[in-house]
């Protein structure tokens, strides 16, 4: 008589799921890896302004760790620069990070079996590149398992590219000569941030309405400007969204029935049997 077939041990079953973390964090690794050489540049001139405001080594690369946020870390450096004080530096970080909120609520379905200690890296390690990346796949494979290996194979690559490139920023900045008036690369990095989020009115209006309070405003001390200039253009945004939403509701404008227009049948008809002495 044969022997019954073994049932597979507990470090069988423990080293399968240890592979297919590492296969699917992979799988997050490969996915990113076409978005990351349009971080190296954004790194290198963030390390750039850093030194241009009068930062050392270790506190760009500090703020670098404790921020990890492009666009925020960019801000905070035009802002400090400009000498503003310390609350409207972090109001300012504060407002251009809080699309992570809207990031974070996405993802929540997807990551929330997750411990604690795991959705809090994840939360930190959060970035644009990583969010799209880990949606998209999330929306095309529902079942995908371990869905939190995937987006830390996604943010991994990312946050240690932006500390390496903070480093090599800083240490380039020192080279660059001041002729080369590099100074216009913070305006122009928020300008590219900008010009592919303009895509309907609503948008286009906020736009306009932040950037021309944040001109006429520009010489508020502290750099108040800036930050009202941002309040308001969120504030207009959500306003301009909502108008936007009530008019679809609404739906097209119908001509009342019965109504003479130019455009009426029975006005057409009336003016064709004058035509033909009707």
């Amino acid at each position: 008589m044969s022997a019954p077939p073994r049932e597979p041990s507990s470090g069988t079953s423990s080293s399968g799921a240890a592979l297919g973390r590492g296969r699917t964090m992979l799988a997050g690794v490969r996915a990113i890896l076409p978005l990351m050489p349009g971080v190296v540049p954004f790194a290198l001139v963030s390390a750039y302004a850093c030194k241009e405001a009068g930062l050392s080594l270790a506190e760009a690369l500090g703020m670098s760790v404790l921020i990890f946020a492009g666009a925020a870390q960019m801000a905070f450096v035009a802002v400090f620069a400009a000498g503003a004080i310390a609350p409207v530096i972090l109001a300012t970080v504060v407002i251009i990070n809080m699309r992570m909120v809207m990031y974070s609520a996405s993802l929540a379905p997807h990551l929330s079996g997750a411990p604690w200690w795991a959705r809090a890296l994840m939360s930190y390690m959060l970035t644009d590149q990583a969010y799209a990346v880990s949606i998209t796949r999330f929306g095309e494979r529902p079942d995908q398992p371990h869905k939190g290996w995937f987006f830390l194979g996604a943010a991994l690559p990312l946050w240690v590219s932006w500390q390496l490139f903070t480093v090599v920023g800083m240490v380039l900045g020192a080279e660059i000569p001041p002729e080369w008036g590099l100074e216009f690369t913070v305006p122009l990095v928020f300008l590219v941030l900008l010009v592919p989020a303009v895509r309907d009115r609503p948008s286009a209006e906020a736009a306009l309405v932040g950037g021309g309070m944040a001109v006429m405003l520009a010489g508020l001390p502290f750099n108040l400007g800036l930050l009202i200039g941002a309040g308001s253009g969120i504030a207009w945004g959500v306003w301009a969204e909502d108008r936007n939403n009530r008019r679809r509701r609404r739906g097209p404008p119908e001509a009342a029935e019965g109504e003479d227009g130019p455009s009426s049948p029975s006005m057409e008809s009336h003016l064709r049997g004058q035509e033909t002495g009707a």
